[in-house]
């Protein structure tokens, strides 16, 4: 048969501990002498002066073995049980919460004399002591029957007054004692009777006080207090509403509405209400007494007839023409919205109710009894601003409508009632700069918006090809919609004159995945593929001449946004280094020297030479030549001296360089030569220079 354990518990008459104490900061409390007996338990007793007091504790054992404190969620045990040198077993405690701690007791427990049992335990019940004093400053000892006032204790210990908060009816004063979050102790006063009068109040405390003859008592000292009672002035009645609608309802059924009790008040009985105290005012509502609440207050219905607003002064609750009570509070006609206008960022107040995703708009709301309405927008946040207006007419609201809002309207709410008014959302359509559109006329396609000035291009243009780029048009922070742009070509040759027009009267490029509104954008004219000129042009790119010019103008329509947008101009410059050409020409005085001649020989006459000569153009000017040219040819040396012997006529192949001048707008010009050739009358080399006549028609 297994063996049974039985507990045992240490034998009554021999207990475990000898002698305990507690030492504070100002005095050691013995168990063998500070104790007081509490419900016939008698308690170890010790003043503190804080709900977090530490302590020293020693407990001297009957017996030479160890002790050991039990846990406790009351206090802290700093410091572990350890043997002193006079036996005992010394720690510190440190207390939780004093003034609210009940039952607060130490378990010492000590080990079985044998194996299997269980320890043996001893409690020692504490009694934690503190003094309380309190005292009461009144500045002015005049009260009114049937006006509450409030006044102020101050108490060395608030936390130890038991504040229950319910009245202490008396015949002469009913008063009640409410402890505030922050630790004030208020006192409620309501007189009764009238002339000189004495309040005593007659409080306890949450831990009792040690008389004479370690007895205990939880009643403070009676608090005494004169005052000088007057009759009855008029009470103010607070409603648990600051607001009333006036409307058809409330005027036949009227409005729930729970006032202060005012003593006087009869139930089932009707109340005139007026704007002024003395007889005749304005009936502004009737209040009928329905029933006595618990609280000490009255539930009413209140028949509203005239508005009212607080800020035009207090409301008098009559009975038979005589003023017995105040009260205020707003009575104010039906929620009636009759004007809703938008103001967009940097713009002005408009009745168009457009708004875009993403954007931050003020709403302004006009009417009446607004000031009471509850406003919401259909899935639109509302955020807080200082710039926000309320009142009874007007209400204005700062509105952010999200990037991601997936409807066609957001509804205007009043208490969740539709008011009939909606904000439209409209995606965003304004002019982006023109860098999503770019070009590509041979080389890699390039921003338009990086070409600034002519393009000279040094080669056949095959094609100019514009595409665009659906990504760079929105970014999840800033959005900007469909782009509607016009194209202008223009072709011209190298004299300016106009070859070609054609128009592009209509072209949509819509944002592309990247853009958070991409699944809205979707449009069937929607512009994805490159936009060729030689599609549209008659005289391709490729068939241009030398110097001619190709001139696009892309721009946003301004009719689909209000604005003029954005315009930019590509010019293309069919760019040469040189030109080839056949030119006749009239030297004239020139200096020739012939192989085996002495000296330079005479001038001639007026020569004709034809040559093939290469031109050549500045390289950072359109269509300008250098002032010099290079060319072979025939010269016909003298061809129209007709005065003088023919003998000096003769036919050459030359080499000839010459100079013009740069001049456009001369007719006339003299450039000079220079170069040599053979003579074919002579057989002969010769050298020449000079100058020449030229003819520019």
């Amino acid at each position: 048969m297994p063996r049974i354990s039985v507990a045992q518990t240490a034998p009554a008459g021999s207990p475990i501990l000898r002698e305990a104490s507690l030492q504070t900061d100002t005095a050691t409390y013995l168990l063998s002498r500070n104790t007081v007996a509490v419900q016939g338990v008698s308690a170890l007793y010790f003043w503190y002066r804080r709900d977090d007091e530490t302590v020293e504790l020693r407990l001297y054992p009957a017996n030479a073995r160890p002790l050991r404190l039990r846990r406790n969620p009351d206090f802290q045990q700093l410091d572990s049980l350890t043997k002193e040198d006079d036996g005992g077993f010394r720690t510190r405690l440190k207390f939780q919460n004093l003034t609210s701690s009940r039952f607060l007791r130490l378990v010492v427990e000590q080990a079985a004399d044998s194996a299997g049992r269980e320890p043996r335990r001893e409690v020692v019940p504490l009694l934690p002591l503190v003094r309380t004093t309190l005292a009461l400053r009144v500045a002015d000892n005049e009260l009114f029957v049937g006006e509450e006032k409030v006044l102020e204790l101050t108490s060395s210990n608030a936390r130890n007054v038991h504040a229950s908060g319910e009245w202490v009816r008396g015949t002469e004063f009913d008063y009640r004692l409410v402890a505030e979050a922050n630790g004030t102790l208020r006192l409620h006063v309501l007189p009764n009777q009238l002339g000189p009068r004495t309040l005593a109040v007659k409080l306890q405390t949450e831990r009792p006080i040690l008389l004479a003859g370690n007895r205990i008592s939880y009643q403070l000292p009676v608090l005494k207090q004169d005052f000088n009672v007057k009759a009855s002035r008029l009470r103010f009645l607070s409603p648990d509403k600051r607001s009333v609608t006036l409307d058809d309802v409330s005027r036949r059924k009227g409005a729930e509405l729970i006032l202060d009790n005012g003593r006087s008040f009869e139930l089932h009985r009707t109340y005139r209400v007026e704007d002024q105290e003395e007889p005749g005012g304005t009936l502004i509502a009737e209040i009928f007494t329905r029933q006595f609440l618990s609280n000490d207050r009255v539930l009413c219905y209140l028949r509203p007839y005239n508005t009212h607003r607080q800020t035009e002064g207090y409301l008098y609750i009559k009975e038979n023409d005589v003023a017995r009570y105040l009260t205020n509070l707003d009575i104010t006609p039906q929620t009636v919205i009759r004007n809703v206008q938008v103001l967009h960022r940097g713009g002005e107040w408009t009745s168009g109710l457009s708004v875009s995703p993403g954007e931050t708009v003020d709403v302004r709301l006009e009417g009446e009894g607004l000031q009471k309405a509850r406003i919401s927008f259909e899935d639109l946040p509302v955020i807080p601003s200082d710039s926000s207006v309320r009142t009874d007419a007007r209400l204005v609201y700062r509105v952010r409508v999200p990037v991601s809002y997936d409807k066609r309207k957001s509804n205007i709410y009043n208490a969740g009632q539709a008011t009939g008014y909606a904000l439209s959302i409209k995606e965003f359509q304004r002019p982006h700069p023109l860098d999503f559109v770019s070009v590509a006329y041979g080389d890699a396609a390039r921003p338009i918006t990086r070409l600034n000035g002519p393009v000279l291009y040094d080669g056949t243009i095959r094609d100019v090809v514009f595409q665009f780029n659906p990504n760079a048009i929105d970014t999840p922070d800033l959005l900007f919609g469909k782009q509607y742009l016009t194209f202008e070509i223009r072709t011209l040759n190298s004299k300016g004159e106009l070859i070609e027009l054609r128009n592009v009267e209509s072209l949509l490029v819509c944002p592309g995945d990247n853009s958070p509104r991409a699944a809205f954008y979707q449009d069937k004219q929607c512009r994805t593929d490159p936009l060729s000129l030689n599609s549209l042009l008659g005289r391709k790119t490729y068939d241009l001449d030398e110097w001619s010019r190709i001139v696009v103008t892309v721009k946003h329509i301004s009719s689909q946004y209000g604005e003029t947008g954005y315009t930019q101009t590509v010019e293309l410059v069919l760019k040469r280094r040189y030109k080839f050409d056949i030119d006749v020409s009239f030297p004239a005085g020139l200096l020739t020297r012939k192989q085996g001649d002495s000296g330079f020989g005479d001038l001639g006459g007026i020569s004709l030479a034809t040559l093939a000569q290469f031109s050549f153009y500045s390289p950072n000017k359109i269509n300008r030549l250098r002032p010099y040219k290079i060319g072979a040819g025939f010269v016909a040396l003298n061809a129209f001296n007709l005065g003088s012997s023919s003998t000096n006529r003769d036919l050459g192949v030359v080499i000839l360089g010459s100079v013009y001048p740069t001049r456009r707008e001369a007719k006339f010009t003299f450039p000079l030569y220079l170069g040599g050739g053979f003579l074919l009358g002579t057989s002969r080399w010769f050298y020449m220079l000079g100058p020449g006549i030229g003819v520019r028609l």
